[in-house]
């Protein structure tokens, strides 16, 4: 449970209408195989110590009477065991029969929780046995417990306080006014629901959709234990379609008509991030609300959780084509509003032969035909100097002919060693003046034929290289539009790719031979077989790990720790982690050192949730010190 993870689980066990014995039995033995797992808190479906279809059943006192003992049965024989048991039988209080949810944990019954709402309508009859849950929360007497009854009740973990559960029972999810909205307005990130869902067509679908969108709109976990076979089928039948979704997204999902756990690592710390950097979400604390305090060991969930060593690039290829379509139509967009907006019908960019200048490119020719210009007012610069290779000065050239946009070389060697002489700079010290000069000499070129054409120049640096500073101060930094400033290296390459397998072959072949072109700035020589000689990901670290790293200090303000933990699980086999932990802390001392670059980048448009944007997304000191989250890195263990 450090780091904000713990490990859930929904339970659909084996079941006998009516038998409380056998279905406390089964109840018990999956609560002590998810212990073995290192489950904390398990959820079973509605009415699961009785079963759901018992009918008038419910108003027998046998009945009754054989639910109640067979709880205090599971609360006793469950005592030993570090996990929160959620499990649903028919409570009567005050003369009146509740279909409930009892929590259980180390011995106690810490709360009975009634359902809301209760449905009569279709193939539902509860109102028949069934009254809905009271407006207030009461103590009350159970055998020698005192349990509260009520809805007004959430659960919190004594030593990690944002692991905190609130329950809702069934038909309260499918409702406008779900009890789930208060428990989470009131501090729950995960919600338990017990359910007896039967299954007809088109029904799975739609649960899933409802579960997700609850999921997202409270910025919460939601936990669906669904009542599966062995319930009566004399007139429904039940699937135990178990769902664990996290903030919009499926974590778990049971097979239809499958018994057994669904279990699922949710990170609480996330939902908690979300809910601070979103002040929309209201928080509403009621006074009349009671928060029970579970004091479990703690101690490090063993991680069963995929986490993607991509976090911008989607893992469904499907999903991924329409995220790229997506993103290059933002980019396109944003870039024909600004030129028409300036009435400009020229565009400039440098053309490299690389990933972020072809990106660029592309970018330009999707906003060009969308205001129906004529591609010629595309101009394409490529600047040859010291460690330009044929491999990219000839991809370059290949690409501007394909796009049908305009193509001028200009050699820069004879102008930056001139600059070199002129400031007394030694041309074989190959230091940083070195590299800089022929960036800033790119930049100024740029710069003085987008007035000669009454055009602007299109910037092609991308987020991650703003998040390192991987640019020249007023050289490559500078452009007067920024069309990739909030892509991701790890993505640019994928827009690169989908855009290959749109196009035309030869287009396309081109575009590819790119993609496998090493990402360099080429400002050193080539080396003696002409090849890229200086390999970025060599100099500042592997961009994957750095997106990484970007990816959840921005988006959930994780600590240097977490991240170091996620990392070493989503890169498990690829990656030491010694090697990890090296460029891990490289991308802070860069993130903070380098500031100063993003204090002032152009105009772009922005693309997804992470972005550095002065201006509306991230607002930083220049000056502020790296010092706290590098001294937390120190003190990881390798």
């Amino acid at each position: 449970m450090k780091d904000g993870f713990v490990k859930i689980a929904c339970a659909t066990p084996e079941l006998k209408v009516a038998d409380c014995d056998f279905n406390t039995d089964k109840i018990i033995q999956l609560v002590q195989t998810a212990c073995d797992r290192g489950v904390k808190i398990i959820c079973f479906p509605e009415l699961s110590i009785t079963g759901y279809t018992c009918g008038d059943l419910f108003l027998q006192n046998a009945l009754i009477h054989s639910a109640a003992e067979n709880l205090l049965r599971l609360t006793e024989e469950t005592k030993n065991l570090d996990i929160v048991v959620i499990a649903g039988l028919p409570v009567e209080y005050q003369n009146k029969l509740y279909n409930c949810a009892a929590v259980v944990f180390h011995g106690d019954i810490l709360g009975f929780v009634p359902k809301t709402h209760i449905p009569n309508y279709g193939e539902f009859y509860e109102m028949r046995h069934f009254t809905s849950a009271p407006s207030e929360s009461f103590p009350m007497d159970f055998g020698d417990y005192n349990p509260l009854f009520g809805t007004q009740q959430t659960f919190r973990f004594d030593w990690l306080t944002d692991i905190e559960f609130g329950i809702e029972i069934c038909e309260d999810l499918w409702t406008a006014d779900t009890p789930s909205v208060r428990l989470a307005q009131n501090g729950a990130n995960l919600i338990f629901n017990l359910s007896a869902s039967d299954e007809i067509i088109g029904k799975a679908d739609y649960r899933r959709t409802i579960i997700k969108a609850k999921s997202g709109s409270l910025l919460c976990a939601y936990a669906y234990a669904d009542a599966g076979v062995g319930e009566s089928t004399q007139d429904m039948t039940f699937a135990g379609h178990n769902i664990i979704a996290e903030n919009g997204s499926i974590l778990a999902e049971s097979k239809l008509f499958e018994s057994g756990l669904t279990v699922a690592d949710i990170d609480v710390s996330r939902m908690v991030s979300e809910k601070r950097r979103m002040n929309t979400f209201g928080a509403e604390f009621h006074s009349e609300f009671y928060v029970h305090g579970i004091d479990m060991p703690a101690e490090e969930t063993k991680l069963e959780r995929y986490i993607s060593p991509l976090p911008f690039v989607p893992s469904d290829r499907v999903v991924l084509d329409g995220r790229c379509e997506e993103i290059l139509k933002i980019q396109a967009v944003g870039l024909a509003t600004r030129l028409k907006h300036i009435g400009c019908q020229n565009a400039v960019v440098g053309l490299s032969g690389g990933l972020d200048s072809t990106l660029a490119l592309i970018v330009m020719t999707h906003a060009f035909d969308l205001l129906g210009l004529d591609r010629s007012g595309i101009l394409t610069i490529t600047m040859p100097c010291f460690g330009t290779t044929d491999r990219t000065y000839s991809n370059a050239c290949r690409l501007a002919e394909a796009y049908g946009a305009v193509l001028k070389e200009i050699d820069i060697k004879e102008s930056v060693r001139q600059h070199f002489r002129d400031i007394g700079h030694d041309e074989t010290n190959h230091n940083v003046v070195y590299e800089n000069g022929q960036a800033r000499e790119r930049t100024q070129i740029l710069m003085d034929i987008a007035n000669q054409c009454n055009g602007i120049v299109i910037g092609t640096g991308d987020l991650s290289e703003l998040a390192l500073g991987w640019a020249t101060y007023n050289g490559d930094h500078m452009s007067m539009y920024a069309v990739n400033a909030s892509v991701p290296k790890t993505l640019v390459r994928y827009l690169v790719a989908y855009e290959a397998g749109h196009t035309e072959e030869s287009l396309s072949a081109v575009l590819h031979d790119i993609l496998d072109t090493p990402v360099s700035p080429e400002l050193l020589p080539p080396d003696e077989s002409g090849n890229i000689a200086q390999k970025t990901e060599d100099l500042v670290g592997p961009y994957e790990l750095h997106d990484f790293f970007l990816y959840y200090m921005l988006r959930f303000g994780f600590m240097p720790s977490k991240i170091f933990r996620m990392a070493k699980h989503a890169f498990a086999g690829s990656y030491p982690d010694d090697v990890i932990l090296k460029w891990q802390k490289k991308f802070y001392w860069r993130f903070f050192s380098q500031h100063f670059k993003r204090s002032c980048l152009p105009d772009g448009p922005k693309v997804g949730s992470v972005t550095l944007s002065p201006r509306g997304d991230f607002r930083m000191p220049s000056d502020a010190c790296a010092n706290i989250w590098l001294r937390e890195l120190e003190k990881m263990q390798i």
